[in-house]
């Protein structure tokens, strides 16, 4: 029978206050960082990664700067021929001359047609820069994400890495696909009309000079408080995903539990929170848009009225009085393209600030700038000089947590260590260490006399391999995730290796044999097939040094024999640090290390160990003997 446990206690309302107060934390810390920040600029870091961008698509840019002022400049000549068809073209026509007009005709329609085909020219090569620089910075954040190492990824939740790889880079693709041509009109419009405006009228533009107050300043309004906006509703919207993401990766938990409605009541709040910074944001573009209209409307309705008495009293010819108001009009009108680039604007630049940042973030155990290369062949010897650590502080007012106060170990080549002890006790921090996913506080962990720190990446991963429990399995072929620990290898090699580990059997038993599919985290295979294609893998790397990491804590008995024989081939001819609670695992090494509060406290052969023990008579048994009677009488 299936029990379930209801948590909808007290706690949870403390628990989901506590989720929602972290992530209004991290959005009014992105709010007040935004303010100071110098406004509607990017800052450093976005403006670097935007030029690094940038710099292979000069000439491009170049050609799209000719292209567009050359598209400007043919629109700009269709209020002026206006003009002069009103005032030069119809009076001639009445005389019987339609030469004029059929010239302002033809000037027109062909500086549409060529303005038209200008700007396709224009928008197709923006359009190719635009995703080759996406195409660029999805590659950087991705390699990014793999290259920091493990520390980063225990803070960093799966839930805003997608949001990084979706919707952020989705924010500036809507910018660079939709608001970028409106800016660059719009900017050469506003200049090349203002001047125009001018040339034509000089006592029209100053009334148009009377409502640009009202304008700039509606514009500095929602300038100044849209950019808190949409920093807001990227923040919330990331906030949405972790936790849908990390409610889909936890589903088996959140209905064994049945936390379905603590999650549900999560997720509405934060959704909640994200419809509400919409609407705010939306709320202000609502009032800006009709805002710039009015102003327009106003502006335009002076003209008019000002403009028709000076036609009516000869000073104006109607013809340039049509030709300003149809400038004034393209003068107005990219405010409002304006307006909605800005909108893309500001999701786009809280999106690069985001990914600018996680381009920039350092690894905590960064590749030595002159790696030291190890004598080869790697023999394997592991060594722990003086080390201490402890783990890196989460919150700058928590006390850092020391795991191994002090640790001297040395692990000759081609031995196999057991490390046993209660949970807690510091075991996979020291597997860590040695896989150098951290790096000591104090001290040095060495491969071969050679300090971790001074070998590149590369020769690390070759000669240290681990295996967890986890077993992780890509979605595709049993080849190719044998294949992952030597990505060249032949197919020959991948059976042999298989063949090695006891695992081409029941792979040959498969559908397609080892051309089967996995499927998602490999759930075609049991948990113990699973595992060899995990041994398989790292029989095929053939590293010097192997930690196995609870490898076999979630197998059945059926399963950890089959394991247990893989394991004896695997093993042989390398160092190997092996990880376990269940002690038979523990049979086949030739020391024990048992651990207690990050110290090594015992250290032996196995049967030693517990020779030794049951010699002492009345002596209390050592913490081995009693780890391992306490294993036997499990199986009883």
């Amino acid at each position: 029978m299936t029990t379930t446990v209801d948590t909808t206690t007290d706690g949870t309302e403390d628990e989901l206050r506590q989720s929602l107060d972290d992530w209004r934390g991290v959005a009014a810390e992105d709010k007040d960082e935004l303010s100071s920040s110098g406004g509607i600029f990017l800052r450093a870091r976005s403006r670097r990664l935007l030029g690094e961008l940038l710099r292979p698509h000069k000439r491009g840019l170049l050609l799209a700067t000719v292209l567009i002022i050359v598209v400007t400049a043919f629109e700009m000549c269709a209020p002026y021929l206006v003009s002069i068809g009103i005032d030069d073209g119809i009076p001639a026509v009445r005389h019987g001359d339609w030469t004029t007009i059929a010239l302002v005709a033809a000037g027109i329609g062909g500086s549409a047609l060529v303005g038209s085909l200008l700007r396709l020219k224009f928008l197709t090569l923006a359009g190719r820069i635009g995703q080759d620089m996406l195409l660029e910075l999805r590659r950087r954040v991705f390699n990014q994400f793999q290259r920091l190492p493990i520390a980063f990824h225990e803070k960093y939740t799966s839930g805003r890495v997608i949001s990084r790889l979706t919707n952020d880079l989705d924010a500036l693709n809507d910018l660079i696909n939709s608001s970028l041509d409106g800016l660059v009109s719009a900017l050469l419009n506003v200049v090349v009309i203002g001047t125009l405006l001018a040339v034509l009228d000089p006592m029209l533009s100053i009334i148009v000079l009377v409502c640009l107050p009202a304008l700039f300043g509606l514009m500095a309004w929602y300038t100044k408080g849209s950019r808190i906006a949409y920093r807001l509703q990227r923040e919330t919207v990331a906030a949405v995903i972790v936790q849908f993401v990390e409610t889909l990766n936890g589903i088996r938990a959140v209905q064994s539990f049945r936390r379905e409605k603590r999650n549900r009541d999560i997720f509405s709040k934060l959704n909640q929170d994200n419809v509400n910074a919409n609407a705010k944001a939306m709320m202000m573009f609502g009032w800006f848009m009709p805002g710039i209209v009015a102003v327009g409307g106003v502006a335009t309705a002076a003209v008019l009225v000002f403009g028709g008495f000076q036609v009516m009293d000869h000073t104006l010819q109607i013809g340039v009085l049509t030709a300003y108001i149809l400038y004034l009009r393209k003068f107005f009108d990219p405010m409002q393209d304006l307006a909605v680039f800005y909108t893309s604007y500001q999701s786009a630049t809280a999106a690069l600030e985001k990914l600018s940042g996680v381009l920039e973030e350092e690894p905590a155990v960064p590749e030595p700038a002159e790696p030291k290369r190890p004598a080869e062949p790697v023999r394997g010897g592991v060594r722990f000089a003086d080390v201490r650590f402890a783990y890196p502080k989460r919150d700058k007012d928590e006390a850092a947590r020391v795991i191994l106060p002090d640790l001297d170990l040395d692990i000759p080549a081609g031995q196999t260590v057991a490390l046993v002890g209660a949970t807690g006790a510091g075991k996979s921090t020291l597997a860590r260490l040695m896989c150098r996913f951290y790096d000591p506080t104090a001290g040095a962990v060495r491969l071969d006399d050679v300090d971790l720190r001074d070998l590149s990446d590369r020769d690390l991963r070759r000669s240290v391999i681990m295996v967890t429990q986890e077993n992780f399995l890509f979605t595709g072929s049993v080849a190719d995730n044998i294949r992952f620990g030597k990505p060249d290898a032949t197919d020959e090699e991948v059976e042999r290796a298989a063949r090695a580990i006891g695992a081409h059997e029941f792979i040959e038993k498969l559908p397609q044999g080892y051309a089967t599919d996995v499927k998602k985290r490999g759930g075609r295979l049991s948990a113990g097939q699973r595992q060899l294609v995990a041994f398989a893998r790292a029989f095929l790397a053939d590293p010097a040094v192997l930690i196995l990491d609870e490898a076999t804590s979630s197998l059945d008995v059926p399963s950890e024999r089959l394991v247990q024989r893989a394991l004896r081939t695997i093993l042989a001819d390398r160092t190997a640090l092996i990880i376990a609670h269940r002690l038979s695992t523990v049979e086949i090494a030739d020391r024990v290390l048992v651990m207690e509060a990050g110290r090594i406290v015992e250290d032996g052969a196995p049967d030693a160990l517990i020779a030794d023990a049951q010699e002492g008579g009345g002596d209390a048994p050592s913490r081995f003997a009693a780890l391992h009677e306490a294993w036997r009488e499990s199986l009883v």
